[in-house]
């Protein structure tokens, strides 16, 4: 499913302003992982880099996961007043 990412990316370039525009294409590839995945396949990379790499990004995964679970639920609408009758 990771070729999805390429549906529906497209910059425009307003009053021939084509700096502009190469600016926000390199921003939302760069945010998308593309940049660092063509640097990695530059280069060969040892398989102990590749195993710290991989655990690195799972472990991330799973705490920016955890992270947004927690501020989602301090954030949540319409919860229970935590001292009622206290103002």
């Amino acid at each position: 499913m990771k070729h999805l990412k390429f549906i529906s990316r497209t910059v425009l370039v307003r009053n021939e302003n084509v700096d502009e525009a190469c600016r926000i294409l390199n921003r939302i590839m760069g945010s998308e992982g593309f940049l660092d995945q063509y640097r990695r396949t530059m280069f060969y990379e040892k398989p102990t880099q590749m195993r710290r790499r991989i655990n690195y990004e799972k472990c991330k995964a799973i705490y920016d996961e955890d992270m947004k679970r927690k501020i989602n639920f301090v954030l949540r609408k319409n919860r229970p007043e935590p001292f009622p009758g206290c103002y």
